[in-house]
């Protein structure tokens, strides 16, 4: 598919900052008659939260990035969540994120994000939430995963019942409502992963998912390298929010990448398609039209500037000499007093070797201390003359040495070149200073082929050396495992799901794929969701309000207590529950019972210990 041909093909970038989610009252309308189901799209990317209420709430409330910074030894209440980081990019080195991949690894800071939804959308978290939860999770999530979840939530939140499903087929549901019994072959591709789950009469068939680890994290790094290889003069300003921005507006995914390669080299196709990005700088460097009184100004407050700078410097300088010289004073009061020992260890401590030399190095440093103090009144009379026709007093060497502070190093580069040459040139005439190049087009980016090259990557994983099987191998090596008669069945319904599948051209380029691998004259469907990105805490929602009265697919807390905190009870959207088998012990001759017997009754009190609720892992 060959990307549309751009009107004015510059784009500054908007670096959109986060806005603080505000706190909110829930509405009467969660409480009636009972507290209505709290909906949770836990991603690794955006985390979604709202309620489930009949007939009100139709979007989500809260809306956020699922990461945390917080400084080293800094506690928990200053923990910055979500959009209370304005800007990702100062603090990238310090975010943390509950996930490894899409899975939820680190229980600590997912707690802080459960207080932060619960926080701002009114929830008293305190004693307990006696809301019922629809969480979700990663397709084939492991029961260790699982069992920790559900204990952060009925043991830290008590939550009356929560239920679990996958993002995927909560969209899934959300697009096919009227069919949900149907079979499909759900293509999702997130943040983290890209996952190929076939799905038969409404159910998962989770022996045959497959997973690959690659999403739009990666597509977002690999772009950052090729534009920082391509503009290394621009390497700080080429940041991993400026990528993703690129990504969602600006990259599409070519129905034949060979084929639209051929036509990037075309230099009209070029000119037509490419995207200048406008990265921002400063027009300092362009010329001015000042006159010459303002120049002169100019050269005035400068000045001025200088002279100050000077007098604060002299002022340390003089501190730090009058301290040392009262140190002096002291260790030569010592010798005067007559404690000989502690004089001479003084000295050392000095490192100098006798009294001669510690008086030379009085004389001098007072000799010193009044020079200074001299300059400086002379400065504060200066100060009070017309500056006009003289000459800039010049900074000393040694004060401006290892005491120039970073202060004091932005003020001296914003003066100008104080020269003879640049006074006489203040007399002429007034003339406009043409750059010799344009200073914007020295600071934009030209993004041709990496529009597609760039997504590509969920294709051919070997562009960034990666050894996996893109998107349509994977998808025919799931197709395999099945008969001719369901893989007719599961072609019918390719749905399409998750943040990349938004990319101009990805339904052209599956629908491409499957004609190629389908056998001839074979027919198949693909569908798009209706919004990828959202559809899956839609679907959620969906699902709440139809098992809000049901005991179909929740679990509560007296599940958890009786069965551990892998327990899943499965419904249409969720995971298949395969509980955990603990193995036999072997039996054994009554003769070595007898002889062992302690043995055995240890044995046998661990595998009761192990076949507990809390230690299904």
């Amino acid at each position: 598919m060959a990307a549309p041909a751009a009107v004015c093909n510059v784009y500054p970038f908007r670096d959109c900052r986060a806005v603080p989610d505000p706190f909110l009252e829930p509405s009467p309308a969660v409480r009636i008659p009972n507290p209505v189901p709290l909906v949770i799209d836990n991603g690794s990317l955006q985390v979604r939260a709202g309620w489930a209420c009949p007939g009100a709430e139709p979007e989500p409330r809260l809306l956020f990035r699922s990461v945390a910074a917080r400084s080293r030894g800094a506690s928990r209440n200053l923990t910055q969540i979500g959009n209370d980081i304005p800007s990702l990019e100062p603090l990238r080195w310090l975010l943390k994120t509950p996930f490894d991949r899409n899975v939820v690894v680190n229980l600590e800071l997912q707690e802080l994000v459960f207080d932060y939804v619960f926080q701002h959308l009114g929830v008293s978290s305190q004693g307990c939430v006696d809301h019922p939860i629809v969480l979700t999770e990663a397709p084939c999530n492991s029961l260790y995963a699982r069992q920790m979840m559900s204990e952060l939530l009925f043991e830290c939140y008590e939550v009356p019942k929560v239920s679990y499903g996958v993002d995927s087929l909560y969209s899934f549901y959300h697009n096919q409502k009227r069919d949900a019994a149907c079979s499909a072959l759900i293509i999702c591709s997130g943040y983290q992963c890209t996952h190929i789950l076939p799905v038969l009469k409404g159910r998962l068939e989770a022996k045959n998912c497959k997973r690959i680890n690659l999403g739009g994290s990666q597509a977002a790094v690999y772009l950052q390298r090729l534009l920082q290889l391509k503009y290394p003069g621009h390497f700080a300003a080429i940041t991993l929010s400026r990528m993703e921005e690129i990504l969602h507006e600006h990259s599409y995914v070519a129905e034949d990448y060979f084929e639209e390669l051929q036509k990037w080299r075309s230099p009209e196709y070029y000119e037509n398609n490419v995207h200048k990005m406008q990265l921002p700088f400063s027009n300092k460097l362009l010329g001015s039209s000042l006159t010459s009184e303002e120049k002169q100004e100019r050269r005035q407050q400068q000045l001025r500037r200088l002279q100050e700078l000077n007098a604060r410097r002299r002022e340390e300088k003089l501190q730090l000499d009058q301290e040392r010289l009262d140190r002096l004073l002291f260790v030569q009061e010592l010798l005067e007093d007559g404690h000989v020992d502690q004089f001479h260890k003084a000295l050392m401590e000095l490192n100098m070797d006798s009294a001669e030399e510690l008086q030379s190095y009085i004389h001098k440093l007072s000799l010193a201390i009044d020079q200074t103090k001299q300059k400086i009144l002379q400065a504060e009379v200066n100060i009070e003359v017309d500056v006009v026709d003289s000459k800039p007093e010049t900074p000393d060497l040694e004060q401006m040495g290892s005491e120039q502070s970073l202060e004091d190093m932005e003020g001296m580069t914003e003066l100008d070149p104080l020269f003879p040459e640049e006074q006489v040139e203040a007399e002429k005439p007034v003339t406009t200073v043409q750059p010799m190049f344009n200073l914007a087009e020295y600071h934009q980016m030209f993004l041709g082929t990496e529009r597609i090259r760039v997504p590509e990557i969920l294709f051919q994983p070997s562009l960034i050396g990666e050894e996996q099987a893109g998107i349509a191998e994977t998808m025919q090596y799931v197709l395999d495992r099945y008969p001719k008669e369901v893989q007719e069945e599961l072609v019918q319904n390719v749905f399409l799901t998750g943040g990349n599948m938004m990319f101009p051209g990805m339904k052209s380029r599956i629908q491409r794929e499957l004609l190629q691998m389908r056998p001839f004259q074979s027919t198949f469907q693909v569908n798009l969701a209706s919004n990828p990105i959202m559809d899956a805490w839609y679907g959620a929602r969906d699902w709440a309000l139809e098992h809000m009265n049901r005991e179909e697919g929740w679990v509560t807390r007296k599940d958890y207590e009786e069965k551990g905190g892998e327990y899943l009870k499965e419904h249409c959207t969720s995971n298949p529950y395969i509980p955990l088998s603990l193995p036999k012990l072997a039996p054994r001759t009554a003769a070595v019972a007898a002889t062992s017997v302690e043995p055995v009754a240890v044995n046998q009190a661990s595998m009761l210990a192990m076949s507990g609720p809390s230690e299904h892992v």
